[in-house]
């Protein structure tokens, strides 16, 4: 009996089996990487220091005063709260009509905000870029998105002198033969010239982010259409707006992460006793609340309720948005 060995070849050598590379050897090399990047560009790392203290300072800081919706407060006692109360000022708020009448205000003027004030913007960026002529498109865009720019002071104002009794729009209806309405004093009223101020206000501005997102569609898309016998409307549905539709859902998942937080310092500056049936909203109950009354505890417990239906609202919309299109904030 004889056994065969199979010699290695000339040469070669015997190499121990590699080892596993340990769990934080990936990690160093990481490291290593942002320090050099942080050395070489600490110039633009600096610009976000600011902003990050804003936030830090501003938003994330004044979350740890939600704790007195739990806590009794009193004025000049501690800030956190005198004693430990649970969920009363949930339950006074959820058993309160005058809340849900404010709640029902608040999803009114929110839904009409978000089905009117969204889509004019796109429509009025689709419009803008049809036009071939330079300066007529200049003017337009220039003078759309003016009102941006003004505070909330001066176009409550504006608004306020064109509907007033003898103001501009009841003199036309004067000259039409009506009778003058009471534009700002009927509560039928409110939510038309609230959505009415907004998409005066927003749509220019809005159709900016449209227009900068459709110079990023291919041309060849809309030659390979014009040879297919699309016409321009086929162009649009087919090329441009499946274009700017990440940006479309990107826009629309803020809005409705908003869709709770109804412009507050407007409403606060339109509305009155007399309109309250239809004006008055969460954000502008809080502040009634808390300032006007020293219910700091109370408001504080609406203002979380408020901040957590925000954040069910703009956490649902991005897991829709991802499961179906496949654009998601995160």
């Amino acid at each position: 009996m004889s056994t065969s060995t199979t010699s290695a070849p000339p040469g070669s050598t015997d190499q121990p089996p590699a080892r596993a590379a340990p769990l934080g050897g990936k990690r160093a090399p990481t490291r290593r990487a942002w320090r050099r990047a942080l050395r070489r560009d600490w110039q633009l790392y600096s610009l976000a220091i600011l902003p990050l203290l804003f936030f830090l300072v501003f938003r994330y800081l004044p979350m740890i005063g939600n704790v007195i919706a739990f806590r009794r407060f009193e004025p000049g006692g501690s800030i956190f709260g005198e004693e430990w109360v649970g969920l009363r000022y949930v339950r006074m708020f959820l058993s309160d009509p005058t809340f849900w009448q404010v709640f029902r205000n608040t999803l009114w003027l929110g839904g009409l905000t978000l089905v009117f004030c969204f889509p004019i913007p796109i429509v009025l960026a689709l419009l803008l870029n049809e036009v071939r002529r330079r300066s007529l498109k200049r003017f337009v865009q220039s003078v759309s998105y003016l009102p941006h720019f003004l505070s909330i002071v001066i176009v409550a104002g504006i608004t306020m002198q064109m509907l007033a009794s003898d103001g501009p729009v009841n003199h036309v209806l004067g000259l039409l033969g009506h009778d003058p309405v009471r534009f700002i004093q009927e509560p039928g009223w409110f939510r038309t010239v609230y959505v009415g101020s907004e998409i005066w206000q927003t749509a220019g501005w809005g159709t900016i982010l449209y227009l900068a997102a459709l110079t990023t569609i291919d041309e060849d898309l809309y030659e390979a259409a014009r040879i297919d016998g699309a016409g321009r409307l086929r162009q649009i549905w087919h090329v441009t707006l499946p274009g700017i539709r990440p940006t479309m859902i990107t826009l629309l998942i803020l809005n409705v992460g908003t869709f709770m937080a109804v412009g507050f310092e407007k409403v606060l500056l339109l509305y009155n006793p007399l309109t309250y049936p239809t004006a008055d909203v969460i954000s502008t109950y809080v502040y009634r609340s808390g300032v006007e009354s020293n219910s700091f505890s109370y408001a504080a417990a609406i203002g979380l309720f408020e901040a957590v239906i925000g954040l069910v609202l703009i956490t649902s919309a991005n897991t829709l948005s991802r499961r179906t299109v496949g654009t998601s904030l995160w």
